[in-house]
């Protein structure tokens, strides 16, 4: 697994958006599938919306995914593998890149067709603690849905092919989810400091 943290991490230093393919592995990506459309069947999965828990605003016109917090707690055994890949990359960032981060938050995250979530940055305004952002795909089959970072002038559309992971500053670059045209799983979160 250095090999692909590196990979993420180099091509993060080169261009402010890290990409590496198979971060997770097949089988493990096709176990959160299991999880996110169990969850999804069962109506577990709850409408997302901008804000933090104090101040969340549920505007489906600026973004209509659903989402459901990871935690160990669940004692679920693929979260938990995931949770220890996590370790791992925190871990080997904090040795090589001194990042500092003390922690992260996960969530599923589905978008159903026609659903998107407008620019915006990953960041509170009340609370800087999100460091970086990274969105971990699950999908096996794409229509739609690409990430849209903004950088300078210009923009980069990101597909999101199972198994590949996306990591940038949460506090410096915006983004958007366009609309997907099929069912778009990830999980979603942030590695956090202090």
């Amino acid at each position: 697994m250095e090999i692909i943290f590196n990979e993420l991490i180099d091509s993060y230093l080169a261009t402010n958006v890290g990409t590496v393919k198979n971060f997770l592995s097949q089988a493990l990506s096709a176990h959160l599938v299991n999880n996110i459309s169990t969850l999804y069947a069962g109506d577990k999965l709850l409408a997302a919306g901008t804000g933090n828990k104090r101040l969340v605003n549920h505007d489906k016109l600026i973004r209509s995914d659903k989402i459901y917090w990871l935690d160990r707690i669940h004692n679920d055994v693929h979260e938990n593998d995931f949770f220890d890949l996590m370790d791992r990359f925190v871990s080997h960032l904090n040795s090589s890149c001194y990042a500092g981060i003390t922690g992260y938050e996960f969530h599923y995250t589905l978008y159903e067709k026609g659903s998107f979530y407008k620019r915006h940055i990953d960041n509170f305004k009340q609370n800087g603690t999100r460091a970086f952002s990274m969105i971990i795909y699950l999908n096996t089959e794409v229509d739609g849905g690409a990430l849209r970072i903004y950088q300078g002038n210009g923009s980069q559309d990101i597909s999101p092919d199972a198994g590949k992971s996306v990591f940038f500053k949460s506090t410096e670059l915006e983004h958007e989810v366009l609309v997907t045209q099929l069912p778009r799983m990830s999980i979603t979160g942030w590695l956090k400091v202090g």
